[in-house]
């Protein structure tokens, strides 16, 4: 394996490489990895979670990795293990629907500049099984994903992610655990996902949510107003207050206001 050190990172590619081990062996350990387990992982770098992840023994495992330049490293890695396949691609525009074995549990260091677009796409397969999923994130970014109602950092993922099953932040990670050393701390953030699998897949939810949060100073009522017929009445039935704003609903007020205009 190349020392991070000497390989050039691509800010485009959000790089940043895991090279502390007690980091690691906390994400396996946290993981319960079973030989059953089929695991996917985003971003394989240099190797370094992948070949802990095989060596603790797995039924199958696919990484995803857009940068060719890490492409000899890791294919002697799927040389070495016939139950690893490696594939050179874009993991937010990834088809994951042809994964086989399908896996039942991501586990990724996700580079940062595509945590949001990243998490939204693998939602999209949760109903084929991605119901377990333990990321290094900027801790921003997982702030945000288990933000509660009425706080700033509440937005449309973290929403989704409550309505389908939970997430919270298990541990703090400096930057000095990785190369090249980034500018903000990061955190493993675990998701659970056990309900309302298929939401995602409607693509009116996500235009209720992103057209609810577009302009945060205004209320609920005047983001919405004109879409999908939404008015005060409507927001009323749904046990909204319409001089509310977005990141002060519930996820029970906003699946309520979905199934509402949905059934429409």
């Amino acid at each position: 394996m190349k020392n991070p050190d000497d390989f050039r990172a691509l800010k485009r590619y959000g790089q940043n490489f895991l090279i502390d081990k007690n980091i690691l062996r906390l994400i396996i350990s946290k993981a319960e990895l079973k030989i059953s387990d089929t695991v996917l992982e985003i971003g394989a770098g240099h190797g370094i979670l992948t070949r802990a992840l095989l060596e603790n023994g797995v039924n199958f495992l696919h990484a995803v990795e857009l940068d060719t330049r890490l492409e000899n490293e890791l294919l002697k890695i799927q040389d070495r293990y016939n139950n690893f396949k490696i594939h050179f691609d874009d993991a937010v525009k990834f088809d994951y629907e042809n994964l086989k074995p399908f896996p039942n549990k991501i586990i990724a260091n996700i580079p940062y500049n595509i945590t949001t677009p990243l998490i939204w796409h693998l939602l999209e397969y949760a109903e084929h099984g991605f119901n377990y999923q333990l990321y290094m994130l900027q801790k921003e970014a997982a702030e945000r994903l288990t933000a509660k109602p009425k706080t700033k950092a509440r937005y449309p993922l973290g929403i989704t992610i409550e309505i389908m099953g939970s997430a919270k932040i298990i541990h703090d990670v400096p930057p000095e655990c990785f190369r090249p050393v980034p500018k903000v701390q990061s955190a493993i953030t675990e998701i659970r996902l056990d309900k309302n699998l298929t939401l995602v897949k409607n693509p009116l939810w996500s235009k209720l949510l992103h057209t609810g949060f577009q302009h945060r100073r205004k209320n609920i009522l005047n983001n919405l107003r004109g879409f999908m017929n939404i008015d005060e009445n409507l927001l009323l039935s749904a046990s909204i207050q319409p001089n509310a704003r977005a990141e002060e609903l519930t996820s029970e007020q906003w699946i309520k206001l979905f199934n509402f205009i949905a059934d429409k």
